[in-house]
């Protein structure tokens, strides 16, 4: 008995360090399509009863071994939510994260595989077709055309705003979809199609770290046999909510978040890195703003006026103001670059 009790003890220890207050970290769960729209088709399911299964099932084992993380469902029955609704959803409860659940088709029987993707525009060409796919969604809704200004889900044109976006969470992205990635490979034993970027509206519209994930292919016999198991399913989903503690532990206090890959500061005008000459580093604080695939003029006008310094990493120039060795004094400046940078966030490095 006191073996036991020390067990429950210790996990409420750990619980409780992971989330120290009450609702302090909020996931929003996305189960894609639903209702009027069934999304890909298979041969005795429907996409939708699928995205919406995996999801409550995340959700669930979650709420149960982390009470005070506050779980938001995009929808938990079939109805049919707007694409914009999703974002707004996660948005207005000041997402920490989200998630948006799919499962995949292709004309081809031989795709199969499961797939996490994250905002992006690099090899864009490659993975328009399933962009496209879950973007056409939209069409759905009778007033979309003003709903998403203009923007056509099946013209390639149309995706060139993607090329401008101001991804601010990419790195968080792309540890948590490496993350689930892995985990639903490696548990699962599903084929790796691996992490990759996509143009897809309801993660340009999310300001937090998000996630697309494709569970596999509908139309895929096999695969479909096994997405229709319910105890694959909740395997899955027990990947999943694995991923997301790992994730969680390096994710939460931002003072413990570590880089994926080692950065060199450095003025937003230089083409080139500078040697670092001082082996002692310092540990500084920043705001960044946004993240590009190319490197920008410190006067020009995305900055909005802010003089901007940036860290390059993992292909991207990550873009910051208001760099400090006192983090407080970064934190008061905060809420002034947020109403011309919605997105932006608190970094921390070392040079």
């Amino acid at each position: 008995m006191r073996i036991r009790l020390r067990k429950i003890i210790t996990l409420l220890f750990v619980i409780t360090a992971l989330f120290p207050q009450a609702n302090a970290y909020t996931l929003v769960i996305d189960a894609g399509h639903g209702g009027k729209d069934p999304g890909a088709v298979g041969k005795n399911i429907y996409e939708k009863d699928l995205n919406l299964a995996l999801a409550l099932k995340i959700g669930e084992k979650i709420k149960q071994k982390y009470p005070n993380v506050k779980v938001v469902y995009t929808r938990d029955t079939d109805v049919f939510v707007p694409l914009q609704k999703r974002s707004e959803i996660a948005n207005n409860n000041k997402a920490d994260l989200f998630i948006s659940i799919h499962a995949n088709s292709s004309e081809s029987k031989e795709s199969e595989g499961l797939e996490t993707f994250i905002l992006g525009t690099d090899k864009m060409e490659k993975n328009l077709d399933v962009a496209m796919r879950e973007n056409a969604v939209m069409m759905l809704e009778s007033d979309y055309k003003t709903t998403y200004q203009g923007f056509n889900p099946n013209s390639i044109d149309s995706y060139i705003m993607f090329e401008l976006m101001q991804n601010t969470f990419m790195d968080q992205s792309l540890q948590f979809a490496t993350l689930v990635q892995q985990n639903c490979v490696e548990q699962l034993k599903r084929k790796d199609r691996g992490v990759r970027q996509a143009a897809f509206w309801v993660l340009l519209k999310t300001a937090c770290p998000a996630i697309l994930f494709e569970m596999g292919f509908v139309s895929h016999p096999e695969e479909e046999k096994f997405l229709s198991n319910n105890d694959k399913l909740d395997q899955m989903a027990q990947a999943i909510a694995d991923a997301f503690e790992s994730y969680a532990k390096h994710q939460i206090t931002p003072q413990n978040t570590k880089p994926a890959t080692k950065p060199t500061t450095k003025p937003a005008t230089e083409p080139t890195a500078k040697p670092v000459t001082n082996t002692q580093k310092t540990t500084y604080y920043a705001i960044q703003i946004f993240a590009s695939q190319k490197p920008l003029e410190a006067n020009a006008p995305q900055f909005k006026g802010y003089k901007c310094q940036y860290i390059r990493a993992g292909g991207y120039y990550k873009y910051y103001t208001a760099e400090n060795t006192d983090r407080s004094k970064v934190e008061e400046k905060l809420l002034q670059v947020k109403k011309s940078f919605p997105d932006c966030w608190i970094i921390t490095f070392q040079k």
